[in-house]
């Protein structure tokens, strides 16, 4: 397995030193920071991922597009001293996502302009998913169609190299996982786990196709398959990782030499689990919401906090500000959030999901946490009431790792969950 971290950051050294390797999905600047500065001390690379609906050619939700987010990432691994050379850029779920309600030639041109743009921009891993059917397909598509929409992508990503000059060409993910990415809009009972059998004929398919293309090259550089190995979250519940139900599905590696499982919606797993995980074959690790969810809980913390230092008409008044605009604004979770009035209000702050992601960008929540954060740098906060609200991070304070700014506090809260995953990946 190590093998495969050598490919993806190019630096053998760290392939020794690390079973595995987690993937960032987070387009926040405080979650980024949080991750380079613990990779910083690690002394790892970093992958860090932004999905097709974050950025792609027409700039995503987050108004960026893939050469924006290079230069938005490098900027801060430069504030934090984290040499750009170990920082890894990947692409999740590139395809024609966005576009399914198009036909399917015109969603799969505007998915060859979404590959074309994250090569060009210097993505290195590049995960491959037209998994989705588009207009005028059937309900569900063969794996057939799957692979040649895949494959293709892939001679679109192999062309854009090629044009730019990079030296080094990118690395590849195929496959899929279900529930749909970002954790199950619904209750889940259960979920099931990828057939070892399903996922050997996946990857055949995929060879298959590539050789059709001419892109033998390139299939050496496909290094995971995205499988379901039996880990899943929904608004209110986590289904944790069983070693006993993935046997035979972590056996399949043996067959398919130079290769790893991807594991996705690890967020919310054990530690156990998570270093479960890696030994198991499944040695990139994404997160995503996990690490928002920390953000949020810091952010609100800092905002218990604040209600009791400052004075009431000086306060950010940050809760009652996300809140007023998420209802103002529903279109990121009206869709996923079900229930009455009360039930809908504690999803909107606690699910699991996070769709509160969303929206810390809108400017007047973006202007209610500065504040908070002003607030609480000009208003020191006693150890006594860190204590209450944010007890992990008095303990670090006591013993001097962090210091009492609400910025390093974030910092803290949001590391907790990124050490989990850093542990699980060590050698």
């Amino acid at each position: 397995m190590h093998d495969v971290v050598t490919r993806l950051s190019g630096d053998a050294d760290a392939g020794r030193r690390l079973k595995g390797i987690y993937s960032i999905c987070s387009a926040h600047p405080w979650v980024l920071e949080a991750a380079l500065r613990q990779a910083l001390d690690d002394d790892t690379p970093l992958l860090v991922e932004s999905t097709s609906n974050q950025v792609d050619q027409f700039g995503g939700y987050t108004g960026m597009k893939p050469a924006d987010f290079v230069r938005f990432v490098h900027g801060i691994a430069d504030k934090v001293g984290f040499a750009r050379e170990r920082l890894i850029l990947g692409g999740d779920h590139l395809g024609p996502n966005a576009w399914r309600a198009l036909p399917a030639e015109e969603a799969m041109e505007r998915a060859d302009a979404l590959i074309d743009a994250y090569v060009s921009a210097g993505f290195s891993k590049i995960h491959l998913d037209a998994s989705m059917p588009c207009g005028g397909d059937p309900e569900r598509l063969s794996d057939a169609v799957v692979a040649e929409r895949a494959s293709r992508l892939c001679a679109v990503g192999e062309a854009a190299a090629q044009r730019a000059g990079f030296a080094t060409r990118p690395v590849y993910v195929i496959g899929t996982e279900v529930p749909v990415p970002g954790g199950a809009s619904e209750a889940l009972q259960g979920v099931e786990l990828t057939h070892a059998d399903a996922a050997l004929e996946t990857v055949a398919i995929h060879r298959a196709a590539w050789h059709a293309r001419g892109l033998d090259d390139a299939w050496q550089r496909v290094i995971a398959l995205v499988v379901q190995p039996g880990v899943e979250f929904d608004h209110t519940k986590v289904i944790d990782y069983q070693p006993a139900l993935a046997g035979g599905l972590s056996q399949a590696l043996k067959q398919l030499p130079g290769m790893v499982f991807e594991a996705h919606s690890t967020d919310y797993q054990t530690a156990d689990a998570l270093r479960a995980l890696v030994h198991d074959g499944f040695a990139i690790l994404k997160v995503g919401p996990g690490v928002t969810f920390a953000l949020r809980e810091a952010l609100y913390a800092l905002a218990d906090i604040e209600a009791e230092l400052v004075p009431a008409g000086e306060q950010s008044r940050l809760r009652e500000v996300v809140e007023q605009v998420m209802t103002d604004k529903p279109g990121n979770w009206e869709r996923y959030y079900h229930g009455d009035e009360h039930e809908k209000r504690l999803l909107r702050t606690y699910s699991y999901s996070d769709r509160v992601r969303y929206y810390w960008t809108d400017p007047a929540i973006d202007a209610a946490t500065h504040r908070l954060l002003h607030n609480l740098d000009a208003t020191p906060i006693p150890e006594n009431l860190l204590s209450r609200h944010l007890p992990a991070q008095y303990w670090a304070l006591r013993a001097g790792r962090i210091d009492g700014a609400p910025s390093s506090l974030i910092q803290s809260k949001v590391r907790e969950v990124i050490e989990m995953y850093a542990a699980a990946c060590r050698a």
